[in-house]
């Protein structure tokens, strides 16, 4: 562990105690859990206190964790996980917080702190269905108007629910049922021993 991540680290122990549900360093970064209840008010910290100074939202994304380790996990379904960047300390942070119900996810928009959280929210609820309480636009972003679902979900289904065409008797977009036939893609299995050597051709 590198010195910088050590002192912060121990910097976040010492200041959030018992709100870090969990702290984690892998792969030379260092995450930390936090409760929806203390989300908001942790990440106002984060950025505002001098110990931290996190000026900078780098990423938001959402997480289904329902199929996760195989199948094996036992938690909360949907995730946020934020990255913040430190350019006074020259550090990163991850944050993750998990939405307390998952029939309707929801957590604290960061919005108001860091309006680069806009539109990784907006995505986060778009393929996730994931809600952002105190967000002042929170809409779909990038699928269509009258889509239904949350295509990143692990149960939605890889064909859809419908798809669209270009009607030339009405002269409009239309919208139908899925067409297509569910398939299972079987890798090619080579099993000649000089397959792709140039000498063999």
């Amino acid at each position: 562990m590198s010195a910088k991540l050590e002192t912060l680290s121990q910097k976040l122990q010492d200041r959030f105690g018992d709100k870090l549900l969990s702290k984690k360093l892998a792969l030379g970064e260092l995450t930390v859990e936090v409760a929806a209840a203390d989300y908001f008010s942790l990440m106002q910290s984060l950025r505002d206190e001098v110990d931290f100074s996190f000026e900078e939202l780098i990423d938001l994304c959402g997480v289904d964790y329902s199929t996760y380790g195989d199948g094996a996990w036992q938690g909360k379904r949907f995730a946020a996980v934020v990255h913040l960047l430190s350019i006074a300390h020259n550090v990163r942070l991850r944050v993750r917080v998990f939405a307390d119900s998952d029939e309707f996810p929801a957590v604290d928009s960061v919005t108001s702190l860091w309006t680069s959280a806009n539109w990784f929210e907006r995505e986060a609820f778009d393929l996730y269905g994931i809600a952002f309480i105190g967000h002042e636009d929170l809409r779909r972003i990038l699928t269509d108007y009258g889509f239904i679902g949350h295509p990143f979900r692990k149960d939605f289904p890889i064909s859809g629910h419908v798809e669209m065409r270009y009607d030339p008797d009405q002269g409009r977009v239309v919208y139908q049922p899925v067409t297509i036939e569910p398939r299972e893609n079987t890798p090619r299995i080579v099993r000649e021993d000089t397959y792709g050597d140039p000498a063999h051709g």
